[in-house]
């Protein structure tokens, strides 16, 4: 084959982003995928049966919808519509009570009562700066900041742990429990340091953006990257699992879409000793446990804001969120588990047949598991939703060992890309992002920063480094 400037291997949304980047850029790229089709954490299947489409991986996008970069690209060109929930989020409570979080702050605050200014102080504060928030959040966290003011005040709380804040700041267990869900997203104890920063940028991000789907399914987000890139001349190959680089053509730089891990092994002796130590003992966070439905009718929620909305988290009070999310990291599977519900078909009739609908929730689970959780899942579920297993028609569940056979990226099940605990959360996995330390080659993976979302950001860093350094 001949040259090219940059190959890109791996074509999830972060391999596409790097590989748009790049050709934008005017330089030729070859995409390469081992699966037969683009997309990675962003492809959609018909898992319950024809007619369905659910979404395999990702599901709901607040910061797809609000990256800078696919912002940028004018996707809706090419086939990618967002559509948006009556309201983003959802979070039950016993009682038949729940905490809602609305695009709109003031009608958010309106229905935490005593919480309300609280929650407009807080959370309206970030989601009013939030388009130049994250440029910043949304970047490397080791360079000097676009919005150093904005920064600072979000940073102020970010760095906080979630459970100490929420109590802190907030009164009542409905606000608590609301902006416990969105940290938890964080896939760690919620009583650890900057997990605060993940309810703050989900919160102000839905406010500001909305936590949209993707019209048709996530495999549209990849479809549309994909069409841009074939626009401006670059090339791809799918089907094609790259075991050695020697296998590749040649090319001025190479960037991988692939855990620090599998890039290790792809680039072997190649690696100096110590860039491959740290490569190889990369820390994986908690796996997940998928459950992909076909229902009968809607969700028969006790609540009706979480028919309205398209997110529900299942998990019950800040307590227990918090409890369940500390039994994972430390090797348990929470009898009550968190559980994250998406809802596509209330508001996108294309994911179903007429008169069906169709599901999508996981929870987190120690990575590695093999253990099916349906029962303790759905035993949440029904909490909120009494009546749930009669509406169900069929079920399709993957384990840890599912995820990673169907995407090795997600080692032991993670889908984060990496735990973004301690000192890993700026070394992703080094201090000098996107560097594997082979001249020329670069990692692009949600193992870089800014980490896990369909956003594109870790791709479009890393090839605009690889454009600095190696395509000038």
């Amino acid at each position: 084959m001949s040259a090219r400037d940059a190959v890109v291997v791996g074509a999830g949304p972060n391999g596409l982003a790097a590989a748009v980047t790049l050709a934008a850029a005017g330089r030729s790229v070859l995409l390469v995928e081992a699966a037969a089709t683009v997309g990675g954490g962003t492809r959609s299947a018909p898992l319950t049966g024809p007619g369905t489409v659910h979404d395999v991986c990702s599901a709901v996008h607040p910061l797809g919808v609000s990256s800078p970069f696919l912002r940028r690209l004018r996707l809706h060109e090419h086939g990618l519509g967002w559509v948006h929930p009556d309201l983003p989020l959802a979070h039950p409570l016993d009682g038949g009570a729940a905490a809602v979080l609305d695009r709109s702050v003031e009608a958010t605050a309106a229905g935490l009562g005593a919480d309300g200014d609280r929650w407009r102080h807080v959370l309206g504060a970030a989601a009013a700066r939030w388009d130049d928030l994250a440029l910043d959040v949304t970047g490397p966290l080791v360079r000097p900041p676009r919005h150093p003011v904005a920064l600072a005040r979000f940073g102020a709380l970010a760095v906080l742990p979630a459970a100490p804040l929420a109590r802190a700041v907030f009164r009542e267990e409905p606000a608590r429990a609301l902006f416990a869900g969105m940290a938890a997203h964080a896939f760690l104890p919620l009583h650890h340091p900057f997990t605060a920063s993940f309810g703050l940028a989900l919160g102000a991000s839905g406010h500001s953006a909305g936590w949209p789907f993707a019209r048709g399914g996530s495999q549209r987000i990849a479809d549309a990257l994909l069409a841009v890139f074939l626009r401006l001349g670059g090339e791809v190959r799918t089907g094609w699992r790259v075991t050695d680089l020697d296998e590749l053509p040649a090319a001025r730089t190479v960037l991988l879409d692939l855990a620090p891990r599998r890039a290790a092994d792809l680039l072997g002796d190649r690696m100096p000793a110590r860039a491959r130590r740290r490569f190889e003992r990369f820390r994986h966070g908690p796996g997940a446990f998928k459950l992909d439905y076909l229902l009968s009718e809607p969700v028969p929620w006790t609540n009706e804001a979480c028919g309205r909305a398209g997110t529900v988290h299942v998990g019950g009070t800040l307590a227990e969120v918090v409890e369940a999310e500390a039994a994972v990291t430390a090797g348990r599977h929470p009898a009550r588990p968190f559980v994250l519900v998406a809802q596509p078909s209330l508001f996108d009739p294309t994911r179903a047949p007429a008169g069906r609908h169709t599901l999508w929730a996981y929870c987190h689970v120690p990575r590695g598991s093999t253990l099916d959780v349906t029962r303790a899942v759905e035993d949440q579920i029904e909490r909120f939703a009494p009546g749930f297993r009669d509406v169900v028609l069929e079920r399709r569940t993957m384990h840890c060992g599912d995820l990673e056979a169907y995407n090795p990226n997600y080692v032991g099940g993670d889908i984060a890309g990496g735990s973004h605990g301690g000192l890993q959360l700026v070394r992703r996995p080094t201090l000098l992002p996107y560097r594997t330390g082979v001249d020329g080659v670069y990692l692009c993976s949600a193992s870089t920063p800014p980490g896990a979302g369909v956003h594109g950001m870790c791709g479009h860093h890393a090839a605009r480094l690889a454009l600095r350094r190696e395509l000038s």
